[in-house]
């Protein structure tokens, strides 16, 4: 189980470093979701995506995750529902992460972005910001 799942990890980075490169985001390309490696969400992940699932090893792993990489949209909604603008950088990121998982699942980022836009909280500008790199996704536009 802990095998399959560092395997489907390493994928992911590759994944989603091809994307970073793309963009010019050598950096992030090698850093990308190192915390998946960490011990407090490597094993609630790995227990909850090739078993049954775990629900609660999974959500503190994911707790975990989303505080410590800020290209998740859920870093920058505070306790009390406000968002704060996404610096670009970080928008960015986020958008090579989704590619990067739609290499694996065979859809785009803008696919992606369109499923869950409901549910994805961001800062208003942040949210412009987003849609105008996902090809123009904003009204009108």
């Amino acid at each position: 189980m802990y095998w399959k799942y560092f395997c489907y990890v390493v994928e992911h980075k590759y994944n989603v470093g091809i994307e970073c490169f793309k963009m010019g985001m050598y950096l992030h390309a090698l850093t990308h979701d190192l915390s998946k490696f960490l011990p407090s969400e490597f094993f609630g992940y790995a227990r909850h995506f090739q078993g049954p699932g775990d629900k609660d090893g999974m959500s503190l792993a994911w707790c975990y995750h989303q505080h410590r990489n800020k290209h998740h949209w859920d870093y920058w909604v505070k306790s009390d529902g406000e968002t704060v603008p996404m610096p670009i950088k970080y928008l960015k990121q986020l958008i090579a992460d989704w590619r990067g998982m739609g290499r694996k699942f065979n859809d785009t980022a803008e696919e992606y972005y369109v499923k869950n836009k409901e549910r994805i909280i961001l800062h208003e500008q942040s949210r412009y910001e987003l849609e105008v790199r996902l090809d123009g996704l904003t009204e009108g536009g």
